[in-house]
């Protein structure tokens, strides 16, 4: 049985590492009075399908004047960035050539706390190849974010992950790639998080296709409606977005919407706060109606809005 293990193990390792590759990059070089010497930067990349697109992060390949990409069959070449997601820390590079070797994908939401999985990157830019480390996934329900709403959840695992693993894969035991090194808290130990791959490759497929992630968009600003809120402009509901404006032209106002109303629920799912309505338009896409519920002045109002795609 330990035998069997130890073979799924290096199983994983061999056929994930085929697909895993360095990325290095070079920015604009310092001025004076540190000499002309350029920015460098390290990272680790998927090869994300035969056509030579590169799936790694953004935060490696941000502002990127060179990037140059190693395989693991010794080739390295010349890459392109061909667009970058900040919000789902996402990227794709392109590299001409042929022969690449596509990873394989698993179904990220079928992931379950306690299931080992392997780190594989570039760590530190150390030479000798990709380095591999093995550990669980400690929680499904991590968020990486900056505000309400902001970011995406993220897997979180205690595989070690340094500088340099960002872009490589968080594989399982078969070799499918389930997830995408993202980031670590340097003052802890056996913290690290990844994007679902799931996630991943949706972000990768719009950059692909429009050089961006096109997102649904509503156009309303807002607060999280709470009790000294609710109290100070009479409102009723106890949860909710109260809505400080209304972009000209966007689809809230097309549907209706006034800067006032509270936004209650979205196609029937109940809003506590930003984050929800963030989240209930993410699991939409351009073109969808949908059914708003809102307060307005003492009374309920419904509307329908159909989603645009966001200006910015």
């Amino acid at each position: 049985m330990l035998a069997d293990l130890q073979n799924a193990y290096i199983q994983a390792v061999e056929r994930a590492g085929a697909s895993t590759v360095n990325v290095s990059t070079a920015q604009r070089p310092y001025g004076p009075p540190w000499g002309q010497w350029p920015r460098r930067g390290f990272g680790s990349g998927v090869i994300l399908d035969d056509k030579g697109h590169i799936l790694t992060t953004h935060h490696v390949v941000d502002g990127a004047e060179k990037v140059i990409v190693t395989f693991a069959d010794g080739r390295v070449l010349s890459g392109a960035v061909v667009g970058g997601d900040e919000e789902t820390d996402i990227a794709v590079v392109r590299v001409d050539g042929k022969e690449f070797r596509a990873a394989d994908y698993a179904n990220s939401d079928e992931l379950k706390v306690g299931q080992p999985v392997l780190a594989i990157g570039n760590p530190l830019g150390l030479p000798g190849g990709p380095t591999v480390t093995s550990g669980v996934v400690s929680s499904l329900r991590r968020h990486l974010g900056r505000g309400p709403g902001d970011g995406i959840p993220v897997i979180q695992t205690d595989a070690a992950v340094n500088p340099g693993n960002s872009g490589g894969p968080l594989v399982d035991l078969r070799g499918r790639v389930v997830a995408i090194n993202t980031a670590t808290i340097p003052y802890a130990e056996g913290i690290g998080f990844a994007i679902p791959i799931n996630a991943a490759l949706a972000a990768a497929r719009e950059i692909v296709a429009h050089g961006h992630v096109q997102r649904p968009w509503l156009g309303i600003g807002g607060y999280d409606v709470d009790r000294r809120l609710a109290a100070y402009y009479g409102i009723e509901s106890r949860h909710g977005v109260f809505a400080a404006e209304i972009t000209p032209g966007s689809p809230a106002e097309g549907a209706g919407l006034q800067v006032g109303d509270v936004v209650t629920s979205i196609a029937g799912k109940p809003l506590t706060g930003v984050a929800d309505l963030v989240e209930a338009l993410r699991e939409r896409t351009i073109g969808d109606s949908i059914e708003i519920e809102a307060e307005r002045r003492g009374q309920r109002v419904h509307v329908k809005a159909t989603l645009g795609a966001r200006p910015w």
